[in-house]
């Protein structure tokens, strides 16, 4: 079950990424555009803190079942000093938390604003922030701290 879990943590990240460019796209074209605020929008908003919170979700079953940071909590002295262990040990799953919390008040305090300029602002402005969290947060190939490849396979 491990390895499937790690195969949709692979896919949906690329989800998250995705759908977090589409709404920060809609945000700023929304904005910039004076548009209102429509129905597709809001599904838009939707659809991105949903995505995240899949995501995250799947993140934490990882976390609390994965050998790596079994290692990383039983042997965290030593861990704690390596570059791979200290990422996904503290890094990677606090700025992803921090994300996804940040994405959902974004969404929660867009729905319920009444201006259709300041739902298209916040979301433009949340959803960026949350966005580079998440780039700095992934394990990408190139990363310096711990990389992994673009998509896991089983």
């Amino acid at each position: 079950m491990y390895p499937w879990l790690l195969f949709a943590h692979s896919v949906c990240r690329w989800l998250v990424v995705a759908s977090l460019l589409y709404a920060i796209f809609v945000a700023l074209r929304g904005y910039t555009g004076r548009r209102s605020f429509s129905p597709s929008n809001d599904l838009v908003r939707h659809a991105t803190a949903t995505i995240a919170h899949v995501q995250l979700t799947i993140g934490f079953v990882l976390y609390f079942n994965s050998p790596f940071i079994l290692y990383f909590r039983s042997h965290f002295r030593e861990a704690i000093q390596q570059p791979g262990y200290l990422f996904f040990g503290v890094i990677h799953i606090l700025l992803m938390t921090l994300s996804v919390v940040l994405i959902t008040i974004t969404s929660s305090v867009t729905k319920r604003t009444t201006t259709d300029q300041r739902k298209f602002l916040l979301m433009l402005i949340g959803f960026t922030i949350a966005f580079i969290i998440i780039f700095i947060a992934i394990p990408w190939p190139f990363s310096p701290l711990s990389h992994r490849p673009y998509l896991r396979t089983i």
